[in-house]
């Protein structure tokens, strides 16, 4: 029997006062992790969602990013590596090469997922910091999303609201531009972790973010596993807030 857990949900009323809160709260994660083994294991979602809290995390004092080693969790498959769109190219230009004392370890999807799970190792990430997609996907498991995953790393086929999305962020020009395939760390393996801080701005994630916390736990809204989570803590911005929840 599944144990529901309740995230801690605080609402500010900007973006980027959404982003410092989260980055507070991350940089105390990372400072204990460090203090309790002398290194942190993060993981890092890549969309714009995260802008706000990934500079302010780069700006917190006293970290030592020399002790911290980060991960991502999904990348296209078949766009130019050089390609701005990649999200390992867009964590460099947003967060990386802000604390570039940080060990990056980027996946290759040329590479396919078992090389990126065995770099990942079955160990807990320290944190995870993640977003929700217009659909609930966390990383790319789209609805409906597999809960109980055997592997770490996988290929999946983008539906067409996850593509859509990155047309409307503006990533994209068409369509037509937008990869089909990515490969994506599951579910099971994101929620192996210390504690999950998310960062959900924004008036089109209001619908994910109340069926995220209201559906009942499934595949067809993949941000409901959270709930099976007890360190998850969820920052939303005055136009995401569901007030209703």
């Amino acid at each position: 029997m599944t144990v529901e857990h309740a995230p801690r949900i605080s609402t500010h009323p900007s973006r980027e006062q959404l982003g410092r809160a989260a980055a507070t709260a991350a940089a105390g994660q990372i400072l204990k992790a460090i203090a309790a083994g002398g290194r942190a294991r993060i993981m890092l979602a890549a969309a714009p969602s995260q802008t706000a809290t990934l500079t302010a995390l780069a700006a917190e004092p006293g970290l030592d990013w020399s002790r911290v080693e980060c991960f991502h969790m999904d990348e296209y498959v078949g766009l130019d590596p050089a390609a701005p769109q990649s999200f390992r190219n867009w964590l460099r230009r947003n967060f990386l090469d802000k604390v570039p004392q940080a060990t990056f370890r980027p996946l290759d999807p040329e590479d396919g997922p078992d090389p990126y799970a065995k770099l990942m190792g079955d160990e807990p990430f320290d944190l995870v910091l993640f977003g929700l997609g217009v659909n609930g996907h966390l990383a790319f498991n789209d609805p409906p999303a597999d809960f109980s995953a055997a592997e770490a790393v996988r290929l999946v086929a983008l539906d067409e609201t996850s593509r859509k999305q990155q047309v409307d962020e503006g990533n994209f020009p068409g369509m037509d531009d937008v990869p089909t395939h990515a490969i994506t760390v599951t579910i099971p393996r994101l929620l192996n972790a210390r504690a999950l801080i998310g960062s959900v701005p924004g008036a089109v994630k209001r619908q994910a973010v109340h069926d995220t916390l209201t559906q009942p736990i499934g595949p067809d809204h993949p941000g409901t596993a959270l709930r099976t989570h007890p360190g998850v803590q969820l920052f939303l911005d005055s136009e995401s807030a569901d007030p209703e929840v």
